[in-house]
C-alpha cells in the first residue's frame, strides 16, 4: 500500500530517527501542557558541564538523524552553544526548541547559526494573542513567537511551528491555518495531546474530533501547500494518509517516517534518565552510569516499543501498525499499558470487522 521514501525501520534498533535531549528544565514560561513542568532555575542535579560533553560525544557515536536540544528552555543553560558546537561539529544536525522569552529575542542569531543550528521549533497554541499567551502562562509571548520565527527565518534557520491539539486549540483550527499562511514556516506540526506533565485528561480531544482534524488537513495538502503539515503523537494520520491514497484520492506519500515512543525516538532527560521519548516517562537508566548506545540498542522494553506484533488490542491487529502503531505514550497515561491501543483512534482494522460492517 505503501511506497514512498523512509529510513528502513531495522536501522531503528541501531540508532534513532530523532534524539531529544533535555538540556535543562529551566524556563521563564508557565505552559499549562508543559511536560517537563518546567521551573524558574536550574534544577540542581541538571547535567554539569562536563557531563554535558561526554554525552555529546556519546550522542555522537550513536548518530541519530537529528538531534533536537529542548527543555524547559535550552536557552536558560549557559553552555548551550557549546553543546551545540560539540554535535554539530561531530556531524550531526542539530535542531533548536527554544521557548519565545526576551531572552531568545536578545540572542545573537548569527552565531546560533555559526554554532552548527539548521533548524528551529517554535510553539503556537493559541491563533491570536489572547488565548496563546493565556496558555502560555506569560503575557506577550505570542507576538514575541511571531518575532522569533521572523528572525529564524532571516538567519537561513529551518523553521517548524508546533501547535497542540487540545480540546480548547481545534476550535481555532481555521485561525491557525490562517496564521501559518502568514508565519509560512517550514513545516507546521501538530502535536496530540498526551496528558503527562502539566497536562491534564480535560483537555484531551476526542478521537472524532481528530478525524475531523485529520481530514482537514488533507484537504489542505490538495492546496499546494507552501509548507509541510506533519504531526507529532499522532501517528494515526499515516493511516488517514494512506487510505486516501489506496482509494485513489491523493498520491501516496513520498516521505512518511514510521517512529513513535521507543520506536526511532529516544529521549535524555536534564538529570541523564533516558527514556523512550520525553512523553513516554518510563526510565531505561541513567547516562552518568550506564552506556547509551547499548540502552538504546538492547534495552527490553526498547526492543519491545520496536516489534509493532508486540502491541495490544486493536494496535496490535491493525492493517497500519507498521507505519503508525498509536501513541505509546498516551496509551501508558491513559491506560497504564504501554503496548495497548492508542485511545484517541476510532478507526476499526479490517480484521475486527464482522461481514457486514
Amino acid at each position: 500500500m505503501y511506497n514512498g521514501s523512509t529510513l528502513n525501520p531495522a536501522d531503528y534498533s541501531e540508532r534513532p530517527f530523532i534524539l531529544f535531549w533535555e538540556v535543562t528544565r529551566a524556563c521563564a514560561l508557565a505552559c499549562r501542557h508543559c511536560r517537563a513542568e518546567a521551573q524558574k532555575k536550574p534544577a540542581p542535579d541538571e547535567l554539569t558541564h562536563a557531563e554535558a560533553m561526554k554525552l555529546a560525544d556519546q550522542i555522537a557515536q550513536l548518530h541519530p538523524q537529528m538531534l533536537v536540544l529542548t527543555g524547559g528552555d535550552p536557552m536558560m543553560r549557559e553552555d548551550l552553544l557549546d553543546i551545540v558546537r560539540r554535535t554539530a561539529g561531530s556531524g550531526l544536525r542539530v535542531a533548536l526548541s527554544p521557548a519565545a522569552t526576551p531572552l531568545l529575542l536578545r540572542t545573537n542569531w548569527e552565531e546560533m547559526r555559526t554554532a552548527g543550528v539548521s533548524s528551529l521549533s517554535l510553539s503556537l497554541d493559541g491563533a491570536t494573542a489572547e488565548t496563546h499567551d493565556r496558555f502560555r502562562g506569560v503575557p506577550h509571548t505570542f507576538d514575541r513567537t511571531l518575532e522569533a520565527a521572523r528572525r529564524a527565518k532571516e538567519a537561513g534557520l529551518m523553521l517548524q511551528v508546533n501547535t497542540t491539539l487540545s480540546r480548547s486549540t481545534i476550535r481555532e483550527l481555521p485561525l491557525f491555518e490562517a496564521l501559518m499562511q502568514r508565519i509560512l514556516p517550514d513545516v507546521w506540526s501538530l502535536f496530540v495531546l498526551v496528558p503527562t506533565g502539566r497536562a491534564t485528561m480535560e483537555e484531551l480531544p476526542t478521537a472524532e474530533q481528530l478525524e475531523t482534524v485529520w481530514q482537514r488537513v488533507l484537504e489542505l495538502r490538495k492546496g499546494n501547500l507552501p509548507f509541510v503539515i506533519k504531526t507529532t503523537e499522532g501517528h494515526h494520520f499515516r493511516r488517514a494518509l494512506l487510505r486516501e491514497a489506496a482509494e485513489g484520492k491523493a498520491p501516496a506519500p513520498r516521505h512518511l517516517i514510521p517512529t513513535r515512543d521507543g520506536k526511532g525516538v529516544f529521549f535524555i532527560s536534564h538529570t541523564g534518565e533516558m527514556q523512550p521519548s520525553g512523553f513516554l516517562q518510563i526510565s531505561l537508566g541513567n547516562v552518568r552510569h550506564a552506556d547509551l548506545i547499548k540502552t538504546y540498542r538492547e534495552h527490553p522494553i526498547m526492543q519491545k516499543l520496536r516489534d509493532d506484533d508486540a502491541l495490544g488490542g486493536k494496535c496490535g491487529c491493525c492493517e497500519f501498525r507498521h507505519i503508525c502503531g498509536g501513541s505509546r505514550a498516551r496509551a501508558y497515561e491513559m491506560t497504564g499499558d504501554m503496548f495497548a491501543a492508542e485511545p484517541l483512534c476510532c478507526y476499526a482494522p479490517i480484521a475486527m470487522r464482522t461481514p457486514s460492517s
